[in-house]
């Protein structure tokens, strides 16, 4: 929830029609503005709703003032967390229905995404069939990496039952095309999401679960930065990957 917003506009005593009518706008994006955060409005936009609020930007959307006074390889930053768990779930939702090109989930179970997203299968189908290619790499059930991090986990869900409830979502999406998938255990230790040019980092500390790892919200603006390095990481990982289906123990009855 964009709190700043919401409180600006009822300091303001101005409705999302209102407000609407003043940037030139549908209320429904006003409404869009206020429930996701990640959503930054056109400059043109924000102008246009600081001034009919009379509130200053930074104030509204700081993050849009941060990102145009970086000028060093930080700007790719948008955002970071402590914690994975402390980012909004509509951050990765607004993520996966914007992009139209690549999605590319390289956690290493990709687990909590079936469970915190509704009907997680359905957005990937309809996003499939639109053109976009969907990458799953996922972590080998039966390495060593695996069961040396669950070792270190020590948890009773362990990596490789999470990384089983993947296979059986992918298994009920294997007739779509343009969804892939691939085991691999290079990022055993840190969990990369491309939503074509933005991206979601977790490095995984030790003794920890991913959602007790810290978390960056990227976005690209320059090759070879930070955006471009961890992209050619899941690049490399992903060229030596297996694939899923190939591995008949592992494919669906």
């Amino acid at each position: 929830m964009n709190h700043a917003l919401r409180r600006a506009m009822a300091n303001a005593k101005m409705t999302e029609t209102q407000l609407a009518e003043a940037c030139g706008v549908d209320p429904k994006t006003i409404g869009r503005w206020i429930t996701d955060p990640s959503r930054i409005p056109h400059a043109r936009h924000r102008w246009a709703a600081c001034e009919a609020l009379g509130e200053e930007e930074a104030a509204v959307w700081p993050t849009a003032v941060r990102s145009a006074l970086k000028t060093g390889p930080d700007r790719e930053v948008i955002q970071v967390f402590p914690y994975r768990s402390a980012a909004p779930a509509s951050l990765w939702r607004s993520l996966i229905t914007k992009a139209q090109h690549e999605l590319t989930f390289a956690g290493y179970t990709n687990y909590f995404l079936w469970l915190e997203q509704a009907n997680l299968a359905g957005a990937l189908r309809r996003k499939a069939q639109t053109g976009c290619r969907i990458r799953f790499l996922i972590g080998d059930p039966d390495s060593p990496v695996t069961r040396a991090r669950e070792d270190e986990e020590n948890v009773p869900l362990t990596l490789s039952t999470r990384i089983a409830v993947t296979i059986s979502e992918l298994a009920r999406l294997r007739e779509v095309g343009n969804i892939e998938g691939r085991f691999e255990t290079g990022h055993v230790n840190l969990s990369v999401f491309r939503f074509d040019d933005e991206m979601i980092v977790t490095p995984i500390l030790a003794r920890r679960v991913g959602h007790d790892s810290p978390m960056m919200h990227l976005r690209r603006s320059q090759a070879d930065g930070m955006f471009d390095r961890f992209a050619d990481h899941v690049e490399e990982l992903w060229t030596r990957g297996r694939d899923i289906w190939e591995e008949t123990h592992h494919g669906p009855a």
